[in-house]
């Protein structure tokens, strides 16, 4: 019985690395960004190395994500669960480790002279959720690194251990919802939690179609085209 997040992710793309696993839309800007099994497990690959040999963090620790749904925010998650952390998702006040936090976020903290977050993290990364995962152009607040431009400094492949133990009780609520398999087109608007548009569809070893900012006339054209089941 497979009951650990990165177990569920190996076990998806290990059916055929090639296919496409994770399929990102955002309607507000018109981008559309697909990744394969190898792609995505690339990136998770990279981050779970940024944090074990460039944070030098592991089981024991914590990662706070404050970040949106998107593909980026997939890779920084199973990146975290397979180095071992715990992940303190959306709370702002969580004691971390290691951050990772949207722009938005991370200029909040600098407007009020906060640098950042409580979260207290001697590590933080910030996200521009640039398309085709581009670096960020411009300044980076005092404070935080660019994790596009850190994490592809890292290997493309993590040799372990796998962690994940702890996200037994992540699984069982992503089991709970019950979703088919196959391929599921997932509106982030009504399902923000990554248990329902990320470890939900790993669990029912199903590839993703996430859309962000969904506009709710495209979702149905959407669906036929990606040849997806709307959850």
């Amino acid at each position: 019985m497979r009951n650990t997040v990165p177990s569920l992710f190996a076990a998806v793309v290990g059916k055929d690395p090639s296919l496409p696993f994770l399929t990102f839309y955002d309607d507000a800007t018109g981008e559309r960004t697909e990744l394969s099994g190898a792609t995505l497990a690339n990136w998770v690959s990279k981050t779970a190395n940024l944090l074990v040999d460039g944070c030098g963090l592991g089981p024991g620790d914590v990662a706070a994500v404050r970040l949106p749904a998107h593909w980026q925010t997939a890779a920084i998650l199973l990146g975290a669960w397979t180095a071992g952390l715990s992940v303190a998702y959306g709370e702002p006040t969580a004691a971390a480790d290691v951050e990772f936090a949207s722009l938005a976020v991370a200029e909040r903290g600098a407007e009020t002279g906060a640098a950042g977050t409580a979260s207290g993290a001697a590590d933080r990364y910030v996200l521009g959720l640039a398309p085709m995962g581009l670096p960020m152009r411009g300044g980076v607040p005092t404070g935080w690194a660019d994790y596009v431009a850190e994490v592809r400094q890292f290997g493309d492949h993590y040799p372990g251990p796998v962690g994940g133990e702890g996200t037994g009780e992540l699984v069982e609520r992503a089991r709970a919802l019950a979703l088919p398999g196959g391929r599921l087109l997932v509106d982030a608007v009504t399902h923000p939690d990554p248990v329902q548009w990320l470890v939900g569809p790993l669990a029912a070893g199903a590839s993703i179609v996430l859309s962000v900012n969904s506009d709710p006339e495209k979702l149905a054209a959407r669906a036929a085209a990606e040849q997806a089941v709307p959850i």
